[in-house]
Formats: C-alpha cells, structure tokens, sequence
C-alpha cells in the first residue's frame, strides 16, 4: 500500500485517512502486522492534524477586526 508523506496532506485529507485507519482497526481486519503499522501512521496523521489545527488557531489569534480593518492580536475564544 503506497502511502503520501504526510507532511504533504492537508488537514482534511489527514484526517480523512486517520478516520479509515481508526474504522479498519476496529473492525479488527488485516493481520497484526498491519494493525500496527496502521497504528503508527494513525499516531503520524493525529500529531499532523493536532499541529494544523494549532497553527490555524494561531493565526486566528493574531488578527482582529477593529472597525472593518485588520489590527492587534487578541486571543481566540473558543468558550
């Protein structure tokens, strides 16, 4: 099975990947050697994603909106 690097893959097709390998995995298909193997790369993909979506929650903190211009930094608020 060839598989793309994955510092190459975007958030949605990182994950979109992790989540067939989470599905395979329950399922229980493939041989323990494959099962593991899968592992390590779902381990791979959910750092990936976990990194994209702090660097997106970054940039987010670093722009607001003050009367229709861009300006300062404020915290994102997730609550």
């Amino acid at each position: 099975m060839m598989t793309a690097p994955v510092a190459g893959l975007s958030f949605e097709e990182a994950l979109a990947e992790l989540e067939q390998i989470v599905r395979r995995l329950e399922s229980g298909e493939g041989k323990l050697d494959e099962s593991v193997t899968a592992y390590e790369r779902g381990a791979v993909l959910r750092q990936h994603c976990e990194a994209r979506l702090r660097e997106a929650q970054m940039r987010i903190e670093r722009v607001t909106i003050a009367d229709g211009t861009i300006s300062g930094t404020a915290p994102l608020d997730v609550a």
